[in-house]
C-alpha cells in the first residue's frame, strides 16, 4: 500500500466500510497503528468497527446461501422442464416444444421460432415486434445476429431512449428502427404503413400484456408468415375469453386479467388464415403459421386443446432458461 497521510488512510478505511469490507478496513487500521504507533483516533476507529466483523461474516454467509438456493432452484426448474418434455406426447416429430431454447428470448421462444423457419424457410428476413421492453430480452434480438432487420415498438419513453443508445450500431446500419408508440386498434395500420415494410414480412410478435387479441384482429396491411402472440394460460380450452378492449390499458397494475384465452386467439387466427402450431412450455406465447405454408409440417389436430400449455412461469423464474451472464449488447466485429 503506498504511503498515506492519516486523513487519506481514514478515508480509505471508510471506503472499505461502505463496500462492506470490514476485515480489509481492520487490516489497514492495524497496519497503520503498527507504523504510526499509538494513535488515539485510529485506535478508537478500530475499536468501533470490531463489532461489525460478525455482520460481515453473516453477510458473506447470506450471500453464499442465496447463491446456493438460486442454483438449487435452477436445477429443480431444469429437471421439471426435462420431465415435462419426457412425456411421450412430445415425441411426435411434428411438435415443436422439444426445440425450445433461450438465447435472448424471455423463455424458450428463440428455439421454437428457429425450428418454424427451418421447416417453412424464410423470405425477406423482416420482423415487426410490439412490446419489446428494453430490447435485451425479446423474440427478435437473436434474429438480428442472423442478418434479419425490422422494427421494434414500445410505449415507454425510457425504454426507447435506452434502446436508441444501446442498439445504435444496428440503427446506424439501418437494420433496426426503434419507435416509441402506444399501440391501439384505431391507429395500428397507419403506424405500420409508415415503416414501408414488405406486405409479407416473415415474423410478427405481439406482447403488450392486454390488447394483443384486438391489435392482431385489426392488422390488415401486412400478412406475416409467422405470428407469435401472448395468451393468458390461466384460461384453458375450451374457454372463450377476451378482456374488454381498453385503449389506455397499462401493465403498471399487472394482474391475471389480461389478454385472451388460447381458444379465442386460435379461432381468431383461423379466421385470419393462420394455423396454431405450438405453445411454449411456460404457457406464455402461442405460435401461428400462415395456413398456406403449413403443408403437414406441424402437429395436427392444430387445436387449442391439443397444443395448449398451462401457466408454468416457475420454470422461467426458477432459472431453467438462464443463459450465462446478464444480457447486454455491443458492437461485434465480424472477423
Amino acid at each position: 500500500m503506498p504511503a498515506l497521510t492519516i486523513d487519506e488512510a481514514v478515508q480509505h478505511v471508510y471506503r472499505q466500510l461502505r463496500d462492506g469490507r470490514v476485515s480489509e478496513a481492520r487490516r489497514v487500521l492495524q497496519m497503520l497503528l503498527a507504523q504510526q504507533g499509538a494513535n488515539p483516533d485510529l485506535q478508537r476507529l478500530l475499536t468501533d468497527i470490531e463489532p461489525l466483523l460478525p455482520l460481515e461474516r453473516l453477510n458473506d454467509l447470506l450471500f453464499y446461501t442465496m447463491k446456493e438456493v438460486a442454483r438449487s432452484n435452477q436445477l429443480s426448474s431444469q429437471r421439471l422442464y426435462r420431465d415435462i418434455l419426457a412425456d411421450e406426447c412430445y415425441a411426435d416429430p411434428r411438435r415443436l416444444e422439444r426445440f425450445g431454447a433461450k438465447f435472448y428470448s424471455q423463455n424458450d421462444e428463440d428455439g421454437i421460432i428457429a425450428e418454424i423457419f427451418r421447416r417453412i424457410g424464410v423470405s425477406n428476413r423482416t420482423f415487426l415486434e410490439f412490446g419489446v421492453a428494453d430490447g435485451l430480452e425479446n423474440n427478435t434480438l437473436l434474429l438480428t445476429y442472423q442478418g434479419w432487420q425490422g422494427v421494434w415498438m414500445d410505449g415507454s419513453e425510457h425504454n426507447v431512449a435506452f434502446m436508441q443508445q444501446k442498439f445504435a450500431p444496428l440503427i446506424q446500419q439501418q437494420r433496426l428502427r426503434v419507435v416509441q408508440q402506444w399501440i391501439s386498434v384505431e391507429t395500428i395500420n397507419d403506424v405500420i404503413r409508415q415503416f414501408d415494410l414488405p406486405e409479407e414480412i416473415d415474423l410478427l410478435s405481439i406482447d403488450i400484456d392486454g390488447n394483443d387479441y384486438y391489435v392482431f384482429e385489426h392488422i390488415d396491411c401486412i400478412r406475416p408468415r409467422v405470428c407469435v402472440i401472448e395468451y393468458n394460460s390461466k384460461l384453458p380450452p375450451p374457454i372463450l375469453a377476451v378482456m374488454r378492449y381498453h385503449a389506455e390499458h397499462s401493465t403498471h397494475e399487472l394482474t391475471d386479467y389480461f389478454g385472451c384465452s388460447l381458444e379465442s386467439l386460435t379461432r381468431l387466427a383461423q379466421r385470419k388464415g393462420y394455423q396454431l402450431v405450438s405453445c411454449n412450455i411456460t404457457g406464455s406465447n402461442a405460435f401461428f403459421v400462415r395456413s398456406d405454408l403449413c403443408g403437414g409440417r406441424f402437429y395436427e389436430p392444430a387445436t387449442a386443446e391439443a397444443l395448449y400449455h398451462p401457466p408454468r412461469y416457475e420454470i422461467n423464474y426458477g432459472g431453467a432458461f438462464r443463459v450465462g451472464h446478464p444480457t447486454s449488447y455491443g458492437h461485434w466485429e465480424e472477423i
